[in-house]
C-alpha cells in the first residue's frame, strides 16, 4: 500500500500519511486528513518512499481520509474567513488582560476540534483568562503555541531575496541551525542585510551546501602553509574551495592560482586563518 508525504497546517508541517483502502492520490492534489491535532485540509506532495518515510519518522503522520470535494473547499474559505475575525477577538482580549505578547497567527483546524493561537513572548505568559475567555467565545477547545522568531517567518512570510517562496514554508520539515563559519567558508557576503532571512536569523540556505565545502576543503592546505608545487615552492594566501585551487605566492614574489592537484607536498601546515 503506497504511503504519502503530506504537508498540512498553518506551520506547513511534513508528515507521511497512509490512504483508506486502496485509494490513491496524485502529486499537487488536496486532501482531507486525520491529524494528531484532528482532521485537516493538506496538499500530497508526493508518494513516500523508504527514504522519505525515514526522514520524517519524528514527525506526526496521520490518515488520508479522502480528496478534497468542493464542499471540502468552500467549507475551507469559510474557516479562513472566520480566523480572521477570530484573530480579531483573540488581539482584543490579550489588549484588555495587557499580556506581555505578541500575536502572530489564529489558526481554525477544518474539523473545528480546536484553534491553535501563535504568539512570540520574551518572558512567561499567564494565559489561563486568555484561554477562558476564547474558549467561551469560540465554542472549542483553546491551544496556546509559543514560537521563535524564526517560527514567526514560517507562519507569515512570503518570498525571500532569491525570489522564491520562503524554505520554511514551503519544504523544510526542521530548521537546523546556521552558523557564521557557514557564510565565512563559502566566501559569502558577512553583511548581515544580505546574509540575513525574513525571521532576521542567518538564511538557511547558507547551510545547504556547507557540507559539501567541509569536504572539499579538508583535504587542502591551509592558509598559511608553505607547500611544495610543480613550478617550485610557494605559500598559501588563500583558497578557492569550489574550484580546488589555491591562491599562493612564488619565492619570486609572483601571486599565482594553482590546482591543488599541483602540490606535491606541504613543507609545513598553516592554522588556516585569513
Amino acid at each position: 500500500m503506497p504511503r504519502y508525504v503530506v504537508r498540512y497546517g498553518s506551520t506547513r508541517a511534513l508528515g507521511v500519511f497512509s490512504p483508506r483502502g486502496q485509494d490513491r492520490y496524485l502529486r499537487g492534489q488536496r486532501v482531507i486528513a486525520r491529524t494528531q491535532r484532528g482532521l485537516e485540509a493538506g496538499d500530497v506532495l508526493c508518494e513516500a518512499s523508504d527514504e522519505q518515510a525515514a526522514k520524517l519518522s519524528g514527525s506526526p503522520g496521520g490518515q488520508i481520509l479522502r480528496g478534497m470535494s468542493a464542499e471540502d473547499s468552500n467549507e475551507l474559505s469559510h474557516i479562513h474567513g472566520k480566523e480572521r475575525a477570530e484573530f480579531e477577538v483573540c488581539l482584543k482580549h490579550v489588549l484588555r488582560l495587557a499580556l506581555k505578547m505578541t500575536l502572530l497567527d489564529v489558526e481554525h483546524l477544518f474539523g473545528g476540534e480546536r484553534v491553535v493561537v501563535y504568539y512570540l513572548a520574551d518572558e512567561r505568559v499567564d494565559f489561563r483568562e486568555l484561554v477562558k475567555a476564547l474558549a467561551a467565545e469560540f465554542q472549542t477547545r483553546i491551544e496556546m503555541r509559543q514560537v521563535g522568531v524564526r517560527d514567526e517567518a514560517k507562519l507569515l512570510a512570503d518570498y525571500g531575496d532569491c525570489g522564491q517562496p520562503v524554505c520554511c514554508n514551503t519544504f523544510l520539515s526542521e530548521m537546523p541551525p546556521v552558523s557564521m563559519k557557514m557564510a565565512k567558508v563559502q566566501k559569502a557576503t558577512l553583511d548581515p542585510t544580505k546574509i540575513s532571512g525574513r525571521c532576521g536569523r542567518l538564511k538557511c540556505c547558507l547551510r545547504y551546501e556547507y557540507d559539501t565545502y567541509e569536504d572539499l576543503q579538508r583535504d587542502m592546505p591551509p592558509v598559511g602553509s608553505d607547500i611544495v608545487t610543480k613550478n617550485g615552492k610557494a605559500r598559501v594566501l588563500g583558497q578557492e574551495i569550489l574550484a580546488q585551487q589555491l591562491l599562493v605566492q612564488m619565492e619570486d614574489n609572483r601571486r599565482v592560482l594553482v590546482e591543488v592537484a599541483d602540490v606535491l607536498s606541504v613543507v609545513k601546515a598553516g592554522t588556516g586563518r585569513r
